[in-house]
């Protein structure tokens, strides 16, 4: 395997690392800096607003620095939150520090993703969301042996700020890495016909379709993150399931995603892109489902299995084509803003979907779900038509 692709995947791997540590961490972190429960929401919408200022950012940073710089940069903001998260003694430090925690969260996740959809095959498009997920889950994990000690937290926050320096290091001494590879593009380049030059934000929402896949990640995210955040309050609050039981059962929900990425790594050389995105909006409708219906608990388990399964192959196929249907001229951009209207999605729906639940009742909760799956089966199926005016693909094996 390439040298670059790993450094690419242990770049995502390091992205997944801080997405799930607030949660966790906070009550320990609430109770040190005398903070209530409820700032965490605070700090995961200043660390969102980060994400997607930096997301609408990406294109201009890569095209004045270069995607390996970009990367690094961001990767060491990331670091020195991080590192920052364990030694403030103040609420409003934090608050600040969740400012370069976003900037370099969005800018890592847009440039290379654009990176890999442009350079390489769906199946190292699925295989990097997948250690995402090795990276999110391992977060908690690492976290969770700390916070058994005395102002743990600090000490779980630094051990993972050091691994992300050390990757740091490891990424600005592989920069010559990115340069080799543009020396082996540049022929391929210049070969072909002269393309547009790469396009501003504004000028790829004009672009016919790009719409569409904005409200298709909208609806994505907005599914999988109120997934995860309200699954077990669900299956408590209509099933009558157990704390423990409904947390096994979200837990089986998110390796549904992990596991799903992986498979589709595997098989994405023998099935296309399209075809998995079929599949899996249509699980996720079959999950809705089944947990509207009135068949007991075992079918709303079901369904939320079927959920994770069926998030697994949406979100990297869709990115991993953004390249094919509108050229490669226009996928930084389409890219960064498909990032910028994820993390909005994830950021903003999931408390309205809480709110209407804890005002109504849960039972809402799933048909939520099924209507932002149904319009992913549209945007998804819309999407299918549209083609790219030219500028194919360069892509390694």
């Amino acid at each position: 395997m390439p040298l670059l692709l790993i450094l690419i995947y242990l770049a995502f791997i390091s992205l997944g690392l801080p997405d799930s540590l607030i949660g966790p961490s906070w009550p320990s972190i609430s109770n040190s800096l005398n903070s209530s429960t409820e700032f965490a929401g605070v700090v995961a919408i200043v660390v969102s607003i980060g994400t997607v200022i930096s997301s609408l950012l990406t294109t201009r940073l890569i095209n004045l620095l270069g995607t390996g710089k970009v990367v690094a940069i961001s990767v060491l903001f990331t670091a020195v939150a991080l590192l920052g998260f364990s030694i403030v003694n103040s609420i409003w430090l934090l608050l600040i520090l969740a400012i370069p925690l976003g900037l370099g969260g969005g800018a890592v996740d847009s440039a290379l993703n654009n990176y890999v959809a442009t350079h390489y095959k769906a199946k190292h498009m699925n295989f990097l969301h997948s250690f995402w997920g090795v990276g999110a889950s391992a977060g908690p994990f690492i976290m969770s042996f700390y916070l058994m000690q005395q102002e743990g937290w600090r000490n779980g926050y630094s051990v993972i700020a050091c691994v992300q320096i050390a990757l740091v290091i490891v990424l600005f001494l592989a920069l010559p890495q990115w340069n080799k590879a543009q020396e082996v593009e540049q022929p391929k380049m210049q070969a072909e016909p002269l393309k547009a030059a790469h396009l501003s934000n504004s000028q790829a929402l004009k672009i016919k379709g790009v719409k569409l896949q904005l409200l298709l990640f909208f609806c994505y995210c907005a599914l999988e993150t109120g997934t995860g955040l309200w699954a077990a309050s669900f299956l408590i609050a209509e099933h009558n399931v157990s704390i423990s039981n409904a947390a096994f059962y979200t837990a089986l929900y998110y390796l549904g995603i992990t596991f799903g990425r992986f498979t589709c790594g595997f098989i994405a050389d023998k099935v296309d892109e399209k075809r998995m995105i079929r599949t899996g909006v249509c699980l996720m409708f079959l999950g809705a489902l089944l947990l509207i219906l009135p068949l007991g608990v075992i079918s709303a388990k079901l369904g939320l299995i079927l959920i994770g399964l069926g998030c697994a192959p949406v979100y990297p196929n869709t990115i991993h084509l953004t390249p094919t249907r509108f050229g490669k001229h226009a996928s930084q951009a389409v890219i960064s803003l498909s990032m910028a209207v994820a993390y909005l999605g994830s950021t903003f729906m999931p408390p309205l979907m809480g709110y209407m639940a804890s005002t109504l009742s849960f039972i809402v909760l799933p048909f939520m779900l099924l209507t932002f799956s149904l319009l992913m089966i549209f945007t998804s199926e819309r999407l299918t038509h549209v083609s790219p005016k030219g500028d194919q693909q360069l892509t390694r094996p």
